[in-house]
């Protein structure tokens, strides 16, 4: 690991965090302790996204290897996150597939572009979307007695990050989806 920069090992860290998150969310012992603790995970490994992006360009440290890791680490984080939430039913399956299909469609345009030496950087609703998922999966691993109409307030939020998904992912395919016509 000697090579590997700052940035790089903060976001190896996020992927570690990942089983941490899936065991947490599943753990069958005091469930409340196990739910804020779980919160924590989440939240501390979705602050190392922000915090090694930083590093990387404040110290121009941005690499291939790290921009790879980190697309990485991001859904490995939300997906962990959303296949723990659904084996203790707290996201919908549809929900959980919109935001999975969207990160494998994206990932897969990205693949295609580049194929073609074309960079997809990520753009506002690409950021957008991860902030919403950090607060709706956020509150549904914390679930706060909180209801409006007939739902939960972490099941709207849940609706959000479908929503903002799968808006994310529009974006992404009007700007990039000519390379995929081009490339078939």
């Amino acid at each position: 690991m000697g090579t590997l920069t700052l940035s790089t090992r903060i976001t190896l860290v996020r992927i570690v965090l990942v089983p941490v998150l899936l065991a947490l969310l599943v753990a069958g012992g005091g469930p409340d302790d196990a739910k804020v603790l779980a919160a924590l995970v989440f939240l501390v490994a979705s602050f190392t996204d922000f915090v090694d992006g930083y590093l990387a360009r404040r110290w121009q440290q941005v690499t291939t290897l790290g921009n790879f890791l980190d697309t990485t680490a991001d859904k490995l984080l939300v997906m962990g996150a959303l296949l723990g939430l659904l084996a203790v039913d707290r996201v919908d399956v549809w929900v959980a597939f919109v935001v999975i299909a969207r990160e494998v469609a994206v990932l897969g345009l990205r693949a295609v572009a580049a194929s073609a030496s074309v960079v997809i950087s990520a753009s506002i609703w690409g950021k957008l979307k991860f902030n919403v998922q950090v607060v709706g999966i956020t509150l549904a691993i914390l679930r706060p007695p909180v209801r409006l109409g007939a739902l939960w307030l972490d099941e709207w939020a849940m609706l959000a990050v479908a929503v903002v998904s799968a808006a994310s992912a529009l974006d992404y395919f009007a700007r990039f989806g000519d390379l995929v016509r081009e490339n078939r």
